[in-house]
């Protein structure tokens, strides 16, 4: 018994402890929906990228900012923040 932790040593459940992990988890299987960038309207002020909580919004050598597909969770916060109407949201598809 001596080799097994007590519940004090255990690590609370959903919590990820280790820092910087969180870039090796997949995250975007989770979204229902997807920004998509219209280009002709994008202004290149860069407020999504600014405002995207996951760091998912990611610039471009163009100069655009595109969503990493991999990480965006499609929570939409760039549409809504994007002063020229931008982004739009379409339902994802099953994979």
């Amino acid at each position: 018994m001596a080799d097994q932790p007590s519940w004090k040593n255990m690590t609370v459940g959903n919590i990820i402890a280790d820092a910087g992990n969180a870039s090796f988890r997949r995250t975007g299987d989770w979204r229902t929906e997807r920004p998509v960038l219209d280009r002709d309207k994008c202004i290149k002020c860069a407020l999504c990228w600014i405002y995207c909580p996951d760091a998912a919004i990611k610039p471009g050598d163009d100069g655009y900012y595109e969503a990493d597909l991999y990480y965006c969770k499609g929570c939409g916060i760039c549409a809504e923040i994007c002063p020229v109407e931008a982004i739009t949201r379409i339902e994802e598809e099953e994979k």
